[in-house]
């Protein structure tokens, strides 16, 4: 008799049937473990998530609470749109069987996208099609079947990027150290080049371009699993800045238009949520620290610790709390102007969406409460044949959520009012849940001065 979960984990006897099937067994030995489905995934990649192998012992009393774990590790890989397990016992002998559904994993993604701030202003303008962003970002996923990675981007254009990396978490068949490594090389016809009255200032010219900038990239990766992981990075960068940029802004690389540092960055993530792409329990814990020094002698190197913890809590039925908070602490004698950044860029109080806040600390507190308000689980597309697509998980929340953040700086610029000032917000959204990880939001959000405005955005925000 096989019992599935995680299904069989909302009644109250999965482990009761396991003992049913071997009377006076407490402890039950693993016989065999097997796995169906992975046809491009390797073995090795999905032994190397269990915390069990042939062999140990496992206690009968909790032995769905175990398996259920396990299963939400091998889901976490994010390789896969289902996962289930089934549990045989048999003269105290247990066959446990992991069946997969695997996504598809690669997408080629067409890059096509207006070079000025809207669809009007691009119109308006008489050389309107040399001012667009055109070309392809290319992600594949689970390169020779053992959960690598390499991302290409070729964008020509407007803005001009050429990119390749690639990433490898694990090696061995304890997938414990891995790599990574990567080139960029990117230049833009435009570039913000100081901020004022909190919103940036924007340098764009037609023949010129304002802004090279040119970095490689390697590192070294441990993982004990999915759900605890470590990175040590070393980057060289070469970066470039027209006349006209230090014409408005004389000290935006601090000394003269180029500048040459090697980046060091040690990253450790502990990832104890349910599901990674939109997680309703359990915490998340990271810490990253950042070094870079400079090869010109003579500007001062600069050292980034931020810190990050966040906590998921299934209220019952269907709410669910979740509360989020970042640290920053940049310490350094003189900071250039594109090191400064603070709020307004990958990390926001929501409704701030238009402005930009400089410093050297900051502080992010963010909490919400959502609602499921439809489940549909897995609508079956039947004109399209392909598993990988044919089955969309569709799910609505509507959340309610506050936000509190204050950025630190010593000196700043009469026009800006926002540094040094304690930012709020409160909004409503509503945030679909679908396949591949995909979260869309739209959400409402008012400020405490009384400003507010409708956002979309593509990821969750907790």
């Amino acid at each position: 008799m096989a019992i599935p979960f995680p299904d069989t984990l909302r009644r109250a006897g999965p482990d009761s049937l396991v003992q049913a099937q071997c009377p006076g067994y407490a402890q039950l030995r693993v016989g065999q473990v097997l796995f169906v489905g992975n046809q491009v995934t390797k073995e090795v990649v999905l032994r190397a998530e269990l915390d069990f192998v042939e062999g140990d012992t496992l206690s009968a009393a909790t032995l769905a609470r175990r398996l259920e774990l396990n299963r939400r590790r091998l889901f976490n890989l994010q390789l896969f749109h289902q996962v289930l397990v089934q549990a045989v016992c048999r003269e105290g002998n247990l066959t446990v069987l992991y069946s997969f559904q695997e996504r598809w994993y690669l997408f080629p993604i067409p890059i096509f996208s207006l070079a000025d701030r809207n669809f009007a202003s691009w119109r308006e303008r008489p050389d309107r099609w040399r001012r667009v962003d055109y070309g392809v970002h290319l992600v594949r996923r689970n390169f020779r079947g053992r959960n690598e990675q390499l991302l290409g981007n070729l964008q020509l254009g407007f803005n001009r990027k050429y990119e390749l990396f690639y990433e490898a978490p694990g090696y061995g068949r304890r997938r414990r150290v891995g790599f990574g490594a990567g080139y960029s090389y990117y230049r833009s016809h435009a570039l913000d080049y100081a901020t004022t009255g909190d919103r940036l200032r924007n340098l764009r010219q037609n023949v010129d371009f304002p802004i090279e900038r040119q970095y490689a990239t390697v590192g070294l990766r441990w993982r004990r699993t999915v759900q605890l992981l470590a990175s040590l990075d070393v980057s060289y960068h070469r970066e470039r800045v027209s006349d006209s940029v230090l014409y408005y802004n004389p000290r935006y690389f601090l000394n003269g238009p180029r500048r040459e540092y090697l980046e060091f960055n040690l990253t450790t993530t502990l990832n104890r949520r349910n599901t990674f792409a939109y997680p309703l329990s359990g915490q998340y814990g990271q810490l990253q620290i950042g070094y870079r020094a400079f090869l010109d002698g003579h500007t001062p190197g600069s050292l980034t610790v931020r810190g990050r913890y966040a906590r998921y809590v299934a209220l019952g039925g269907p709410f669910y709390y979740a509360v989020g908070a970042t640290g920053q602490l940049r310490v350094a004698r003189a900071l250039a102007y594109p090191d400064n950044r603070a709020l307004g860029y990958d990390l926001l109080v929501r409704g701030y969406d238009a402005y930009a806040v400089e410093g050297r600390q900051l502080g992010l507190l963010q909490q919400g409460l959502s609602l499921r308000l439809l489940d549909l689980g897995r609508v079956r597309l039947n004109g399209v044949p392909s598993s990988r697509f044919n089955n969309i998980p569709l799910a609505f929340y509507l959340n309610t959520f506050t936000d509190v953040g204050y950025v630190g700086q010593r000196s700043v610029l009469a026009s800006n009012q926002l540094p040094n000032r304690l930012l709020a917000s409160a909004g409503i959204g509503l945030h679909l849940v679908t396949y591949y990880d995909w979260v869309f939001t739209l959400e409402y959000a008012r400020t405490r001065e009384q400003r507010g405005g409708v956002f979309f955005r593509t990821q969750f925000p907790i």
